[in-house]
């Protein structure tokens, strides 16, 4: 069991919840529980920063592009974007499903949450930066746009699910070894592995606090892989991260959550 941190609907910050990552259970008052189990808040409360293209399967998917206008050449630093406040989301709590959609990409990502400002940090020092990770599922409604903000692909209610909690950065042995995995109703949909991140969790903060200052509880999520599953109406969608934990969502139309419930 780890030392994890958590927010639970109606108790508020924890600092001492133990978690099984690997099962997917939690110790809440002596009593062990799944995660499916337990209503959660989302563990943070800053500012999320997404970055595009920072798994190699996702960029060469583009690459040829990246040589055509506007820009005529591959980003030379990382393509950020922000999950604004109303995105977030607790761990097992509804993502809505837009009227007039069939379906949502389902965004696996490692989250970094920081622990004190960070400016200008270089990357042997990042890790004096990082409180721990979570994950996140960056939700975007299927797009071609990559030459402009996708606001309204992406910044939709409820479309950044986050948590359950935040493991402490020292409890994972190896952040760029982590394989993470896309379930859809129970079925393996997505596999990756960090392994694949261009940028480093070190070389990512050190390039992006080169430019931007990050507070502490700001998040960072490392990048999505190629791919990412879609799904529909009435699924469940179950990310796993090794080291970290579980992260489950069922996907539900606005309408039935407009008609107060998950029918």
């Amino acid at each position: 069991m780890s030392l994890v941190k958590a927010s639970l609907r109606g108790l508020g910050m924890l600092d001492e919840v133990r978690a099984d990552t690997s099962q997917g259970r939690v110790e809440i008052q002596g009593k062990q529980q799944p995660v499916s189990e337990v209503t959660w808040n989302p563990p943070v409360n800053g500012a999320v920063y997404g970055v595009l293209l920072n798994y190699q399967g996702a960029f060469d998917k583009l690459k040829d592009q990246m040589n055509e206008p506007p820009y005529k050449q591959p980003p030379k630093a990382p393509v950020l974007y922000i999950k604004p406040a109303n995105t977030l989301t607790g761990c097992n709590q509804p993502i809505p499903l837009p009227k007039g959609e069939e379906k949502l990409e389902m965004g696996a990502a490692l989250a970094v949450v920081v622990g004190k400002t960070a400016a200008r940090v270089k990357a042997r020092e990042a890790y004096d930066y990082i409180e721990g990770y979570t994950i996140a599922n960056d939700v975007s409604i299927p797009h071609e746009s990559y030459y402009r903000p996708a606001i309204k692909q992406k910044a939709r209610d409820g479309f950044c699910p986050i948590g359950p909690w935040i493991i402490p950065w020292k409890e994972v042995a190896n952040p760029s070894q982590l394989e993470t995995r896309v379930f859809i109703n129970g079925e393996l949909k997505q596999k990756n592995n960090t392994e694949n991140l261009i940028r480093s969790i070190p070389a990512l903060l050190e390039d992006v606090t080169d430019f931007m200052t990050l507070r502490r509880g700001d998040v960072l999520l490392v990048g999505i892989p190629e791919e990412p599953p879609k799904a529909r109406d009435g699924d469940e969608v179950r990310i796993e991260i090794d080291g970290i934990g579980v992260l489950v969502n069922p996907v539900v139309s606005e309408e039935k959550l407009s008609e107060g419930g998950i029918a």
